[in-house]
């Protein structure tokens, strides 16, 4: 029985598809299929509910999976051990990442990765829609904003910093707001997603008396809002108004040059009632294979603790 099947079959009990298991292992679709079928010939079992829409385990695929599954688990092990540990990384691994965080970070970090590990290959899916990583057959995933996943193995990379900022030349026409209240009667570029226009929040340490911090949440108005955090940071750099995101959506050179004027940096900033963090995740099975985990190591390295786009080079630390 060729050991290809086995493989062909436990990826799609794992993704509930023929089509992402097709794309993990680089092959067509149909021979996907066709291995899937020999292998229920072989064991004289029905293992796969086929239909239009999904594509699900039987009892008995069930129960043969679970035996295979540990199986595989312990070949692959074996064959990183035969090769060594100093073996080098190769093979194609799939990243996810939300379209903005990929476009402006993942891929010039990719650079590095490439000229430490040539052997391997990257398939990178950028996108702002939910995935279900397992299903997707996706091996490392970047989730920006509250972590809900379950069932899988997690590493915070950060807490998110906003940072609030504007072109010198706004701030030579309408001045420098002095609190977050004076936003009100400034013009702000406003990100509108899906759950409409965002407030801002704003927090500061409480004054030793009363204890606690001090929140203001301000609704805020302007000329411009948009579904593009990159159009409004591109708009603010024009002199449009003042813009309020993460500061991995801005440019070093962007504060180095004085483009850019970081506002109020005695407060810390957010969009939600509780700070919101980059997580890096991989589901178990896959962490435990050694092209993945030399990524995994790279991201986290590469990116530091604090990430080094926290540092955007005005003398300014971000809350």
């Amino acid at each position: 029985m060729h050991l290809k099947a086995h493989r062909y079959f436990a990826m799609v009990a794992v993704t509930g598809s023929f089509t992402a298991t097709a794309r993990h292992f680089q092959v067509p679709a149909s021979s996907v299929s066709r291995f899937i079928a020999a292998l229920e010939r072989e064991v004289g079992q029905q293992l796969l509910y086929r239909n239009t829409r999904a594509v699900k385990l039987t009892d008995a695929g069930e129960r043969y999976y679970l035996q295979i599954r540990d199986v595989l688990e312990l070949l692959d092990a074996a064959d990183e051990e035969i090769m060594g540990k100093g073996a080098e990384a190769g093979g194609l691994v799939r990243i996810n990442a939300p379209v903005a965080f990929g476009s402006l970070h993942i891929v010039k970090l990719l650079n590095g990765l490439y000229d430490k590990y040539p052997k391997l290959t990257v398939e990178l899916t950028v996108t702002d829609a939910y995935i279900d990583p397992i299903q997707e057959g996706a091996d490392l995933i970047f989730r920006v904003g509250h972590l809900q996943d379950s069932g899988l193995i997690g590493r915070k990379i950060c807490d998110q910093q906003y940072v609030l900022c504007a072109s010198a030349d706004y701030l030579k026409k309408h001045g420098k707001p002095s609190s977050p209240q004076d936003l009100k009667n400034h013009a702000c570029l406003v990100y509108k997603g899906t759950g409409g226009a965002q407030r801002w929040f704003f927090r500061t340490p409480g004054d030793g008396q009363s204890g606690g911090e001090h929140v203001e949440i301000i609704d805020v108005h302007g000329p411009l809002r948009s579904n593009n955090a990159q159009v409004l940071v591109e708009a603010a750099l024009a002199g449009r108004g003042i813009v309020f995101f993460p500061s991995w959506l801005f440019s070093r050179e962007s504060f180095v040059n004085q483009q850019l004027i970081r506002l109020l940096p005695q407060w810390q900033g957010s969009v939600e009632q509780s700070p919101s963090q980059i997580h890096l995740l991989s589901p178990e099975n896959r962490l435990r294979s050694q092209k993945v985990r030399v990524v995994w190591d790279y991201f986290l390295q590469a990116i530091g603790t604090p990430p080094y786009w926290d540092d955007l080079g005005d003398g300014t630390q971000t809350r």
